[in-house]
């Protein structure tokens, strides 16, 4: 498929409303949530731009796995940004009309405007690129099921320089041999990039050993029985029962983090 065909296949699938949706809706305009399937098909068109935008951009703010779907037919290539508006009134034109599909299961038809379908393109990463060198190691070395997405993991800006670009080569082609890949510790390392903003490979294996302390000091903290300087107010927690900050899941993540930045260490220093 063409570029526009792909754009308008992807804004006319199905999307269920979430609850979040659906509760902004009937906060705001007071529709009951049996209603909401009528309004989106009567109400929703006489609506201004601005509150059409604050109703659906939860729905048509493109994640990750959207971008892949558009990684896959770029390749390593961009769109420039001055050909985006072009794409927006092709699909304006068309018409596009989006399935949105309530609590009830029914899909409603809407005919979506341009600061929707504007939303979602620039949201894409269409300008992205991958250099050739990096695209060969993503598209030749990766596991098939998950090399769209490492496709879409490139072309975030977290990897603006060669520098940057080269810790992903270097993780992706030492898990694979280390058997120890998988596509969750490649999303934890975007996470990383993005939060540690290293310049190259030696800077991030510098950069670990200061998070782990620093995350081994939080879940020792989080874990454990509480300390209780009054035997009345443990008594009051449970005494010895007490299960507060077992099964944190912000624990869980800590731990999580702390295993993947392990195994990342272990790789980049091979």
């Amino acid at each position: 498929m063409t570029l526009i065909e792909t754009l308008a296949t992807e804004l006319e699938r199905p999307r269920e409303l979430s609850p979040r949706v659906l509760n902004y809706i009937g906060g705001t305009y007071g529709i009951d949530h049996d209603a909401i399937g009528a309004f989106l098909v009567d109400g929703l068109p006489k609506l201004e731009d601005y509150e059409i935008d604050l109703i659906l951009s939860p729905v048509f703010t493109p994640k990750l796995a959207d971008q892949a779907v558009f990684a896959e037919l770029l390749g390593g290539a961009g769109v420039a940004r001055e050909e985006w508006p072009v794409l927006i009134e092709q699909l304006v034109s068309r018409p596009t009309r989006a399935q949105l599909v309530t609590p009830d299961a029914q899909a409603h038809p809407v005919t979506l405007r341009e600061v929707t379908i504007e939303r979602y393109v620039h949201r894409l990463r269409l300008e992205a690129t991958i250099p050739d060198w990096l695209y060969k190691v993503l598209d030749e070395e990766t596991p098939a099921a998950d090399r769209n997405m490492l496709k879409a993991i490139a072309r975030n800006p977290a990897w603006e320089s060669d520098g940057r670009r080269k810790i992903l080569a270097r993780y992706v082609s030492g898990a694979i041999d280390d058997k120890t890949y998988s596509l969750d510790d490649a999303l934890q390392l975007l996470n990383a990039v993005e939060n540690f903003k290293p310049a190259d490979v030696a800077d991030l294996v510098a950069r670990i050993p200061r998070r782990q302390e620093a995350l081994r000091e939080q879940i020792d903290a989080g874990s454990g029985p509480k300390v209780f300087f009054d035997a009345g107010a443990q008594a009051m927690h449970g005494g010895e029962r007490d299960k507060r900050g077992q099964g944190d899941p912000r624990l869980f993540s800590k731990q999580s983090e702390l295993e993947f930045l392990g195994r990342l260490q272990r790789i980049l220093e091979l």
